[in-house]
């Protein structure tokens, strides 16, 4: 850091680095390293999707090898055309109709589950009532449990109901593992929005259902996006519920990926990056369109309340 007297007799400090809001310089060093950190972390993350799509177009016989190459020297897309037509061993399915079935049980999960939080954060959110303190600590410790430490509970009450197998079981076990979040979202976007505006609504003479649709609602709107698209990829993304409960004609298309590994026959390793490029490929289309509303609407959601 070096000093210069000015003509004015006005002493200047010229900055030899940024300096932080107390005053004090800033650790170089440490910044750099954060950096680096986050640098490694992002390339550790983002590599094997690289390596999935680099393989998907890539042939076959070109895949395993002692010298992997990180570009496709022999551009193909026939791996996508077996993953798409490749016909269903009996009693089996195939992409487009695994594709269809994932579409409805997401769909679906997506439109219950915001009903289902919205009333409930209503709820926990402006009625004070016995038992609202347990209702939150509940939502907050089943949030807490790994879904495949009840896997055996899970499948032995569906089986005394006899849904295993069946798209309405995997549903509400969908249903049951996103509605909690939703709902702690949700909930800190309705303590966002004050009370006042509803009673305000009423004085100008609007009735108070007029006055949730007309005033409070649209201010929740973001916040229902936001947890939709997050229960629509969980939905969509999830994997062993799937596997267990679920079989032949009925699986959803991660599971569906299975079918690409027999013991008669050697795994077509191309056709599998494929169709799992193919799996990926609208969730990140539809999160690249609306990442800023989703990120921006579940940390306001989440820091509220």
């Amino acid at each position: 850091m070096t000093t210069q007297v000015t003509a004015g007799s006005r002493i200047a400090v010229a900055p030899a680095g940024r300096a932080t809001r107390d005053g004090r310089p800033k650790k170089i060093w440490l910044q750099v390293l954060f950096n680096a950190i986050a640098a490694v972390v992002i390339a550790c993350s983002v590599f094997p999707v690289y390596w999935m799509v680099n393989a998907s177009f890539t042939p076959t016989n070109k895949i395993i090898t002692r010298e992997p190459s990180f570009f496709p020297t022999e551009f193909t897309w026939k791996n996508y055309v077996t993953a798409w037509t490749r016909e269903a061993a009996p009693g089996q399915t195939d992409f487009p109709h695994a594709l269809g079935t994932s579409l409805l049980i997401a769909l679906s999960v997506v439109v219950i589950c915001a009903l289902f939080a919205f009333m409930a954060s209503i709820a926990i959110a402006r009625f004070a009532f016995r038992g609202r303190y347990t209702f939150i600590v509940s939502v907050l410790i089943v949030q807490m449990v790994p879904g495949e430490a009840m896997m055996y509970t899970v499948y032995n009450m569906l089986d005394d109901v006899q849904l295993v197998n069946h798209l309405f079981g995997l549903f509400l076990v969908h249903l049951a593992a996103v509605v909690p979040f939703t709902i702690w979202t949700l909930r800190g976007f309705v303590a966002g929005v004050p009370a006042d505006l509803e009673e305000a609504a009423q004085i100008d003479g609007c009735s108070k259902s007029q006055a949730f649709w007309k005033v409070t609602f649209p201010l929740l709107a973001p916040g229902l996006v936001s947890t939709g698209i997050f229960a629509f990829i969980q939905s969509w993304n999830e994997f062993t519920m799937a596997l267990l409960l679920m079989k032949g004609y009925n699986l959803t298309l991660p599971p569906w990926l299975n079918s690409f590994q027999s013991a008669t026959e050697a795994t077509n390793w191309g056709a599998v990056m494929a169709g799992a490029t193919l799996i990926a490929l609208p969730v990140v289309i539809f999160f690249l369109f609306v990442q800023g509303r989703m990120v921006g609407g579940l940390v306001s959601g989440a820091v509220k309340g």
